[in-house]
């Protein structure tokens, strides 16, 4: 068994050399791919070292700047792996947790994991109001979708690489976590939650998720629900 690791990355020169040690600390037999979105903040020149160094990683390259979608629609080409792990670069999400994330696929209970930041107890009281963005917006992917899930938003999200084969994502910024959820319900695909740890970051520290975003999220809900 193999995992494919597909790391979306802009502007992360002071956390890629970290995310990717970690990455690669865990025994698991995988690859690594990293997109790096446009970056202009040097992340470029990092990747290049990086990519010449360690063989299990390949790097592709954004000339501008598209989106968290259109870089795991990049990475998604090029996956060989039995399962696929979607990892930010920044550091909120700890790889440790991938032998939790993928257990229930090894075993073939489902067909497609979220990692849970609410049911790991994410209740830092600076982040109230993301965390309650994330709430709405699950609780209105719900009603839409019929999946029961707890974070919907979650940037873990790890699956069978044969989704792949039958779904084309088409988001190319922060939409693409709904249409994830709203494509893999329609197709019947089996999903379930596991509980993960999650450090987030604050604005000031370089979060990028905006409360358009949050705006752009609702539509996409609605979006691919009745009309894609």
């Amino acid at each position: 068994m193999k995992v494919s690791v597909v790391i979306p990355v802009y502007n992360e020169v002071g956390t890629i050399e970290e995310i990717v040690s970690r990455v690669q600390a865990i025994h698991l037999k995988k690859e690594i791919i990293i997109v790096d979105d446009g970056s202009t903040d040097g992340t470029g020149e990092r990747l290049k070292e990086i990519n010449r160094d360690q063989e299990n990683v390949k790097v592709f390259y954004h000339l501008r700047n598209q989106g968290k979608g259109a870089a795991l629609r990049t990475g998604f080409k090029f996956v060989t792996g039995d399962i696929v792990i979607i990892q930010d670069a920044d550091l909120e999400y700890d790889p440790r947790e991938y032998r939790r994330l993928i257990e229930p696929i090894l075993y073939d209970r489902v067909d497609v994991v979220y990692g849970s930041r609410f049911l790991g107890g994410w209740d830092r009281e600076s982040f109230f109001w993301q965390r309650l963005g994330n709430k709405f917006l699950t609780l209105l992917s719900k009603v839409m979708t019929g999946l029961d899930l707890t974070d919907m938003e979650t940037g873990y999200k790890v699956f069978r690489r044969q989704i792949l084969r039958v779904i084309t994502f088409k988001s190319s910024r922060f939409g693409f976590e709904p249409e994830f959820t709203a494509k893999v319900a329609k197709k019947g695909f089996r999903v379930d939650e596991v509980p993960i740890s999650y450090q987030g970051r604050s604005y000031a520290e370089g979060k990028k998720i905006k409360w358009k975003d949050g705006i752009v999220a609702i539509l996409a809900i609605i979006w691919f629900r009745f009309f894609d």
